[in-house]
């Protein structure tokens, strides 16, 4: 992965580029940000660029052998580590070299993955992955190798805070008494879940959120969307790619959404109770997962609604189409409401998880609502 691949960001990607020019590469780094802000594609792309035959000025050049390695993410001397657990696949003690061509094959195609789709991507079930003391075994047999091909091993670490204290503190003393020419990228969204050793022992780099300016060229460039709907996008994603990624593939159900959550608001505050149940008969009839889907929409537009009646556009995520018709619906979501509505809706989406009788549960949500609305 090169650094034009990465959205945004331009500051840091030069402040990367200008350690390498300069010789000034710290051997434990931690490239801290929010769930799709880029920080894990930085470091990869980073990585790419220290180990390049042939740097360009402001990226790596993406021909060398060493980049072509890096494209399929085989480069002999970059390794991974990444939260697993047992699956159908691995029963007993994971390790990240278990899932090594599940990982490649994801981060090639989108290296602004989260955990909960790596872990559905792995079949984990509903267990949470770490990064175990068998790992940190791995670590040092990978460490304790010569350097392939490249000035430096590169070992990127994913969600450092998932691992548990015998791995944590196996690290700490690999990042004080590094190998020579060893480089750790610890990749992570929340500093706070790591050892606090290990955090004096690296440099950081924040990675805010991606500009509005770079989110919406990409969005133009790479998914062929008019301005109008990449402001759009960029607007509801707030600087986070993944839910670009998200919003796109989502847009259809999305449209499904909107015309049911206006069909269900004006009915409701039109009490119009023989046109609600028809409204029921429909919506129970489109499956359990859309149902939870739009419970959740609407409690996202609930939200910017009431945040609209109050003023405070700043925290205002809407789509034009959305923006419009609450402009005028908004004053009917008050503080004399609102939190009732919103634990209506919730209480529908846990019932609706729980695989209770779908039809009583959107006629309860409703009537709950007409009583509501009009408070």
């Amino acid at each position: 992965m090169q650094f034009k691949e990465v959205v945004g960001h331009k500051k840091i990607k030069e402040k990367l580029v200008h350690t390498i020019k300069e010789n000034r590469i710290s051997h434990a780094q931690l490239f801290l940000g929010g769930e799709g802000s880029g920080n894990l594609a930085l470091a990869i792309a980073y990585s790419q660029y220290v180990s390049c035959e042939n740097k360009q000025e402001q990226d790596s050049c993406g021909v060398c052998v060493s980049c072509l390695k890096f494209h399929k993410l085989v480069h002999p001397d970059l390794h991974f580590v990444y939260p697993v657990s047992t699956s159908k696949a691995v029963k007993k003690n994971p390790v990240s070299d278990d899932y090594i061509a599940q990982w490649r094959e994801t981060i090639i195609e989108n290296p602004y993955i989260n955990q909960n789709k790596w872990y559905e991507i792995i079949d984990v079930e509903n267990k949470q992955g770490i990064i175990s003391k068998n790992e940190s075994s791995e670590i040092l047999k990978k460490l304790n190798l010569k350097t392939f091909e490249s000035d430096y091993k590169i070992m990127i670490i994913w969600l450092p805070e998932k691992m548990n204290a015998f791995a944590a503190n196996k690290l700490l003393k690999f990042i004080e008494e590094p190998p020579a020419k060893t480089l750790f990228l610890l990749v992570s969204e929340n500093s706070e879940q790591i050892l606090p050793t290990i955090l004096s022992r690296t440099q950081l780099i924040k990675i805010p959120k991606i500009d509005n300016e770079s989110m919406r060229s990409a969005l133009c460039d790479r998914f062929g969307l008019s301005p109008e709907k990449a402001s759009d996008i960029t607007h509801l994603a707030n600087g986070n790619y993944l839910n670009v990624q998200n919003l796109i593939n989502s847009t259809e159900e999305d449209n499904y959404n909107f015309d049911q959550f206006t069909q269900f608001m004006r009915l409701s505050y039109q009490r119009k109770v023989i046109e609600i149940i028809d409204w029921v008969d429909e919506i129970s009839r489109i499956g359990r997962e859309k149902q939870k889907n739009f419970l959740s929409y609407t409690l996202r537009l609930i939200r910017d609604n009431f945040m609209l009646n109050i003023e405070n556009r700043e925290l205002v995520y809407l789509t034009k189409q959305e923006l419009e018709f609450s402009e005028k619906f908004s004053q009917f979501i008050n503080q004399e409401n609102v939190s009732q509505i919103y634990e209506a809706l919730n209480c529908a989406h846990s019932d609706i998880e729980m695989n209770a009788y779908n039809k009583i549960v959107f006629l309860d949500l409703a009537l709950k609502v007409i009583k509501l609305i009009k408070k």
